[in-house]
């Protein structure tokens, strides 16, 4: 199971359509200049070819081992980790007051994007270990701060985030776990499940995030508190001391991430795990949520990163597998027929789509977290807000289309395990549900993202879809149809303005029963607008005589972006605006129960 990471197309996106350059001039990013991003990334990309792809398979077929509450990873898993520690790739955005390599957001998007479509279940470890040291860091006192992040940083330790119950899935105001005060901590009890990596050999401490309520708190999400408890207790010279009060009590048996320990954890058993209060009391979900943003991105990545190797895959299999005759000659591969290049054009083009709007939202949130100027703060806050929705969702949703396609181009060898193409779709699979399904984001973004705000942060957006048309248009070299990509672009755009109108204009249950068409219609049309910015940044590189078959590839892939994937948007936008009513029409009768 190769994987190549695509680096060319990588620092293409981040120094041509994200800014990196003034993303390296904003306080604390001086260092990441271009030479030493693309260094970084030329060994990020190497550890995840060379060390992780390898063990993707070995890993999926070998599974984990389960005895006595313990967890045993496959064979490398743990070599692997010792080598992420040493080099540094486990907190990439830390502070390095922390151990940290103190890398923007927008260049951690390429790293997870490689580290994730490499090999998806090694890399959830660190995922959740950099989400457990964002809550610390922005949230924890200062004593907590220095007793558990520099562990976390370095990735001696790892982190788990603690928020599904039996009876709490998507609903978290069922949180039933518990907290009661004891002196200068607190001892938790409850269950909870579906916990990535809640024990594992990789580590000699794990140290847990968990959501429960006070026993004078409110009912509902306003009563929920934000807790550490580790799996081994912290002596005060940060040694380590006895096991706290939590253990795995099983694992479960999954479609796909074999590798990855999905456990069902017990706080409590015995009187009580010890536990230190985040924060204040009662404001667990409201830090859980700031953290969604980095969440939810690094999933959409696993998106990405899947659809990615999948793609790869299938191309080389299709370079190589001889079946029927083609327009070529009857000794041709099957990159010859004609649906095989449909299929990996589907596959490439939406892949480079969602890798521009997802390093675009994770340079937005360096921008929001870190310009001196208010107004750009602001700005750059309500660009994330409305992307990472899509980031997460379409990017998620395409990572499950290209896998299946994959499949599809091995042909019958796709259905057969030991190719790998079926790995991909397993792994997949499991990203349009974990951080809010794609039902959730959809919702958040007809919710929160336009309705609230009357449209404005879309507005913002579509002014810059307009001005890419606009250039589009100006164009005058002969590398491609600029007329054409023009016209597509502005109508990505006509049909954003669309959908936004009438999200702000429904005052019913429309917008809900349409959530999932917008957010998939959105994606379309914002993919087009950056294979619009991808197409004349790529012209400007022929032009100057910088990397040109890349460039005349980008072309060639943003002409069939614009002609066989953006047409599907106006069939969604018709489906959003008349069909609704239909939806919400429907009851279980009608479903035969």
């Amino acid at each position: 199971m190769t994987y190549s990471a695509p680096l060319e197309d990588m620092l293409f996106v981040l120094q041509d359509l994200c800014g990196l350059e003034d993303i390296a001039q904003l306080p604390g990013l001086e260092e990441a200049e271009p030479d030493m991003v693309a260094a970084i990334l030329e060994e990020a990309g190497k550890f995840a070819g060379q060390v992780l792809a390898p063990l993707n398979a070995s890993g999926d077929q070998q599974g984990l081992g389960f005895e006595g509450g313990n967890v045993t990873t496959p064979e490398g898993w743990q070599d692997a980790y010792t080598q992420i520690v040493e080099m540094g790739w486990n907190s990439p955005t830390a502070d390095p007051e922390h151990g940290g390599m103190g890398l923007p957001q927008a260049v951690n998007a390429c790293i997870q994007e490689m580290f994730q479509g490499a090999n998806m279940s090694f890399q959830l470890c660190p995922m959740l270990t950099q989400g457990a040291i964002e809550a610390i860091e922005g949230y924890a006192s200062e004593e907590l701060q220095q007793a558990y992040l520099p562990n976390l940083v370095t990735g001696a330790w790892t982190g788990t985030m603690n928020l599904t119950e039996p009876q709490a899935g998507s609903d978290l105001a069922a949180i039933r776990s518990k907290a009661e005060p004891q002196g200068d901590h607190y001892l938790v009890s409850g269950q909870k499940i579906f916990i990535t990596y809640g024990e594992h050999d990789m580590a000699e401490n794990i140290v847990h995030l968990v959501l429960a309520r006070l026993p004078d708190a409110p009912e509902g999400v306003k009563g929920i508190s934000l807790f550490i408890v580790p799996k081994f207790m912290v002596n005060a010279d940060g040694s380590l001391g006895a096991r706290n009060d939590v253990r795995c009590v099983s694992l479960e048996h999954k479609l796909g991430i074999h590798a990855s320990p999905t456990c069902t954890l017990a706080f409590g058993d015995n009187g009580g795990a010890v536990g230190y209060l985040v924060g204040e009391a009662n404001k667990g979900l409201q830090y859980m949520f700031a953290m969604m943003n980095n969440a939810r991105l690094n999933v959409g990545l696993q998106g990405i990163g899947v659809a990615e190797h999948a793609s790869q895959q299938a191309a080389a299999f299709a370079m190589e597998r001889k079946q029927g005759g083609t327009p070529q000659g009857a000794e041709a591969t099957i990159m010859g027929h004609p649906d095989i290049r449909r299929m990996l054009g589907l596959m490439k083009s939406r892949t480079e789509a969602a890798r521009v709007l997802a390093y675009r939202a994770a340079a937005s949130l360096d921008h929001a977290h870190r310009s001196p100027d208010a107004e750009a703060r602001a700005f750059h806050q309500r660009r994330v807000d409305l992307l990472i929705p899509i980031a997460k969702g379409w990017s998620t949703e395409l990572g499950v289309s290209s896998a299946s396609l994959g499949v599809q181009v091995h042909g019958g060898m796709g259905f057969v395990e030991e190719t790998g193409a079926a790995q991909h779709l397993r792994d997949a699979r499991i990203t349009t549900i974990y951080e809010g399904t794609t039902g959730i984001q959809a919702l958040d973004l007809v919710g929160r993202k336009i309705q609230r705000d009357g449209g404005a942060a879309a507005k913002e957006l579509l002014a810059e879809m307009r001005q890419t048309a606009e250039t589009l248009g100006a164009q005058r070299s002969d590398e491609a149809d600029w007329a054409m990509l023009c016209a597509a672009v502005m109508d990505a755009a006509d049909t954003v303005q669309r959908l936004t109108d009438w999200v702000v204009a429904q005052n019913g249950a429309e917008p809900l029963a349409a959530a999932a068409n917008v957010l998939e219609c959105f994606g379309i049309c914002l993919g087009a607008w950056a294979m619009g910015d991808a197409a004349i940044a790529a012209a400007a590189r022929l032009d100057q005589g910088k990397t040109p078959d890349h460039a005349r590839s980008k072309l060639k892939i943003t002409r069939f972006y614009m002609q066989n994937v953006l047409p599907k948007a106006a069939a969604l936008c018709v489906t959003v605006t008349s069909g609704a009513g239909s939806v919400l029409e429907l009851t279980a009768a009608d479903f035969g129960v």
